[in-house]
């Protein structure tokens, strides 16, 4: 990937617009307030720094960037692309600040600020715009929705659940990655999911968790049936399709997921699963996953629930839920959004049933159905130092949408009243700034790993 190259058209232009004067620019990065919630959880920026502001820019790069941005009808700047590489060794001269990943804070907070600090590239912070925004917005999104999740799904364990903590990492399961993109996007996005919670079925999220988090093993799962796998021994032989999974992948202590909607989920559940294999799974010593993939997802999983517990039997826990027989659970993966768990959680509530007998997967509600706008996320240049030193705030302040008037000056971000707070930065005095250096000219200053970063996450 030639560095050069990420970007967008008019930013090839960009170079030749700013005053005469002018030494360096400040930009940053926000959610503005006004998106669907009210906080972010920031994160994702680290993958960026490694694999895309470690790799150098080259005189190759320089020249088919020149041909190309040439030839698609634009000015290039090849004299700062050429002393970019002669003086800094293609590394770009930029400071970059941020918040600590797996910081929760209010939309408007500063996540990021870029700034220059060779003045011959002045031009430059502004210049990384859309990689570096596209960098912050997604992942931060991702985390962002999976963290409303996990408070939603908490909130109901808290209310009906004897041990909550326990149960609570693998609630939400991200079945997320046939429903992006790319590669790329699922181990982005489903890294994002791993922040809040450790149940996965995207490697991709295991891979990236790995390289840039340092994380040997982020996430976890279970051996479970496709729908495929069980059509394939036909209609008439579906009871000896579901035997197969017991005889293949459960035993004690070991838990094993068996989509049963092939052909008539309600028969699949009483017939099969509650008389004809009732007494192989509860002598498996395990704990089989019935999984309904169709139907109304506020109703058909609370179905499937009371139906296991009328066959199987459950128990009164001291928050006075039923919670089934530990032979069975349910999931369900099809229709699954924030709402939705809230919806189902509460009429699980309803009727009594604690929420620990209830697993969710969600796939493009996670990591496909989200965009920009989601989290209303911005970046914006704040400030311009002139040739002397002196700074200058500068931002935009549309009448037609005062939504997206910008900040002005360059930012710290302060903690006041017990929460975070943006401020200018020259009004900092001797407050402790929470945006600290991650990068300058081309060095990581700071390496988060998931495990910090899912601490913090946890404690907001």
């Amino acid at each position: 990937m030639n560095p050069i190259l990420n970007s967008d058209s008019y930013k090839y232009s960009h170079f030749a617009q700013y005053p005469p004067e002018t030494a360096a620019i400040s930009a940053y990065i926000e959610a503005r307030p006004g998106g669907q919630h009210d906080q972010v959880l920031f994160f994702g920026l680290q993958m960026f720094l490694k694999q895309y502001l470690s790799q150098p820019v080259t005189m190759a790069d320089v020249d088919e960037a020149e041909e190309m941005i040439t030839a698609h009808g634009l000015p290039f700047n090849r004299g700062g692309w050429e002393l970019l590489v002669s003086r800094h060794n293609g590394m770009l001269p930029l400071l970059i600040e941020a918040l600590p990943e797996g910081a929760l804070v209010p939309t408007g907070t500063p996540l990021v600020q870029v700034r220059n600090t060779d003045p011959d590239f002045f031009w430059l912070p502004t210049f990384i715009e859309t990689a570096l925004l596209r960098a912050v917005w997604y992942p931060s999104t991702v985390a962002t929705v999976s963290h409303g999740a996990r408070r939603i799904i908490a909130a109901s364990l808290e209310r009906t659940c004897d041990e909550p903590g326990a149960v609570l990492p693998f609630r939400l399961h991200d079945f997320g990655a046939r429903g992006t993109t790319s590669f790329e996007q699922a181990g982005i996005g489903g890294v994002a999911h791993l922040v809040n919670f450790l149940g996965t079925d995207t490697v991709s999220a295991l891979v990236y968790a790995r390289k840039f988090y340092q994380e040997p093993m982020a996430g976890f799962s279970i051996p479970a049936a496709e729908h495929s796998t069980m059509t394939s021994w036909g209609e008439d032989r579906e009871t000896e399709a579901y035997r197969n999974m017991l005889t293949q992948f459960a035993g004690p202590g070991k838990m094993v997921a068996v989509v049963s909607d092939s052909y008539d989920l309600y028969r699949a559940v009483k017939k099969i699963w509650g008389e004809e294999l009732k007494a192989e799974v509860e002598a498996s010593g395990g704990t089989l996953v019935v999984r309904p993939d169709s139907g109304d997802a506020t109703r058909v999983p609370i179905d499937t629930v009371e139906m296991l517990g009328e066959i199987f039997g459950f128990t009164l826990n001291q928050k006075g839920y039923r919670v089934l027989n530990p032979a069975v659970r349910v999931i369900q993966g099809d229709g699954v959004t924030p709402e939705t768990i809230r919806v189902i959680l509460g009429r699980l509530e309803d009727q009594g049933w604690s929420a620990e007998n209830l697993a969710f997967g969600m796939g493009s509600g996670l990591l496909q159905k989200v965009n920009r706008d989601t989290l209303r996320f911005a970046m914006k240049a704040n400030a311009r130092q002139d040739v002397d030193g002196n700074w200058h705030g500068i931002n935009k302040n549309p009448k037609t949408d005062p939504g997206k008037a910008s900040k002005r000056y360059r930012q710290a971000v302060v903690m006041e009243g017990g929460r975070p707070l943006a401020v200018a930065l020259k009004d900092l005095g001797n407050r402790e700034n929470l945006l600290q250096p991650v990068w300058r000219d081309g060095e990581l200053l700071i390496d988060w790993t998931l495990a910090q970063i899912r601490q913090r996450a946890a404690g907001a």
